[in-house]
């Protein structure tokens, strides 16, 4: 029921992180995986990793901000991968600014990367879909599709419209047995989230480190190994019947009001 075998999978933004954990998944699940980064410099790097961890993975050069890119870059997987049965949209930036702060281009730059791209890349991959009567497609949403906070007016508008493209991608293309669902993960320990768990000089936690732990039930940041079953179900025949969703991996915490003062 969870065997990828024979399957090719696209995950953006996989060069690191929880694009990295999800594509690590589908590999040892035996589907042939291709990734994209945006220079060489990062290709290089991100094709050393997965070797060191003996994966194999087919890397791209495109900017899933760039309709012609992606299209290559689509065109070409399905040249010499075949075509793609699951996509996952996990190519994402946050800017951390208050909004009188944040100029239209900094806005832009997020909705850009974090919503477009997967309208985009969507866009793409759906024909082969239709043509084969099956596909998945699984945007990386987050608990900012629910909620919001200060400093993250972009990340949360394009979370939340990634939220309902989801829903409406399932509603335009259910009718081809293509399943789309998105993934919602909690605060997870990663490069990007770095910045909110280093130790104050001190030797105190960061403030939100200690946010965080206080509204999670499980009194812990997740880890990108945290999404790997979850995204394994979603891209495979367990989830056939699943559509138009958000699963939220995040500990319990939009279940939880938090700890009392």
């Amino acid at each position: 029921m969870y065997d990828l075998n024979g399957k090719v999978a696209l995950v953006t933004g996989a060069a690191y992180g929880i694009g990295f954990a999800i594509a690590e998944a589908y590999i040892r699940a035996g589907a042939k995986v291709a990734f994209n980064c945006r220079s060489q410099e990062h290709m290089d790097k991100a094709l050393e990793d997965y070797k060191a961890k003996g994966l194999e993975a087919h890397g791209y050069i495109c900017d899933v901000t760039k309709e012609d890119q992606v299209a290559k870059m689509v065109s070409d997987i399905e040249k010499e991968l075949g075509t793609i049965d699951i996509l996952v949209n996990n190519a994402g930036v946050i800017k951390r600014i208050p909004m009188t702060e944040m100029t239209l281009e900094e806005f832009n730059e997020v909705i850009n990367i974090d919503l477009s791209s997967a309208f985009i890349t969507s866009k793409a991959v759906l024909p082969g879909m239709v043509e084969k009567r099956a596909g998945k497609i699984i945007n990386i949403c987050s608990m900012m599709s629910e909620l919001g906070r200060e400093t993250v007016s972009a990340y949360a508008a394009a979370k939340g419209g990634l939220k309902m493209l989801t829903k409406n991608i399932c509603a335009e293309y259910g009718q081809y047995n293509i399943q789309c669902n998105g993934l919602g993960p909690g605060y997870i320990a990663t490069p990007q989230t770095a910045p909110l768990r280093e130790k104050q000089a001190d030797g105190s936690p960061h403030p939100f480190d200690s946010f965080i732990l206080a509204k999670t039930p499980q009194n812990r940041w997740g880890t990108p190994e945290d999404l790997m079953g979850p995204a394994l179900f979603l891209a495979s025949n367990a989830s056939d019947f699943v559509n138009g969703q958000i699963l939220y991996v995040d500990g319990g915490i939009l279940a939880y009001i938090g700890k009392q003062p």
